[in-house]
């Protein structure tokens, strides 16, 4: 089953993947977990890129964030799914919808049509949508901000930005309220796996 997190910096996606990680293979499943950008090469160098370079276009932007996704996809996400492995993401083409679809305004049909084409049309079976406010993802931040959370007025938009993603595709997205404790949002995702 491939699943991905989704929210703005700070909404604590990754711990969630861990939790989710660390429980699938108490139950003795293969779990391959990953994140966005990264998890190949060619994905760090992109996420050094993106999150500490220069400022960029918002299509250049966009465009090197698929690229990473292009790459985790062939190289990990579906060799993963072909041998039956859970995959586990931190952030997918979501993220690039709420920030650069809706954030950048590129236009969200036009990011997740580029996306469609670059994963081949692969898409997360259940998405969980960590709903925090913006406000609240500026307290959690850290010492050092990237280039993308040091822009909190992005952080917001980005913020509407998923509200517009989760509407889209209610099917497939599952939004929890982040302001929740961690282990509280871990069993409510596991309910909605059907792992409870």
């Amino acid at each position: 089953m491939f699943v991905t997190f989704e929210g703005i910096d700070g909404s604590g996606k990754s711990t969630q993947v861990e939790l989710l990680r660390a429980e699938l293979e108490r139950r003795g499943l293969e779990v391959v977990a990953t994140r966005e950008p990264g998890g190949t090469d060619l994905g760090e160098g992109v996420r050094e890129l993106v999150l500490q370079g220069p400022d960029m276009t918002s299509w250049a932007e966009a465009l090197l964030f698929a690229a990473a996704r292009a790459e985790l996809v062939a190289e990990t996400i579906r060799p993963a799914l072909e041998r039956g492995a859970w995959v586990l993401s931190d952030r997918y083409f979501d993220s690039s919808l709420a920030y650069q679809g809706v954030g950048r305004n590129l236009g969200l049909e036009r990011v997740l049509e580029l996306n469609l084409a670059v994963t081949g049309n692969l898409v997360p079976e259940r998405t969980f949508l960590l709903a925090l406010p913006a406000e609240e993802a500026l307290k959690r931040g850290g010492d050092a901000p990237d280039r993308l959370e040091a822009v909190f007025a992005l952080q917001a938009l980005a913020e509407g930005g998923y509200e517009e993603v989760a509407s889209r595709f209610p099917e497939r997205i599952v939004k929890l309220d982040a302001t929740r404790p961690a282990e509280e949002t871990a069993r409510h995702v596991r309910e909605h796996l059907g792992l409870s």
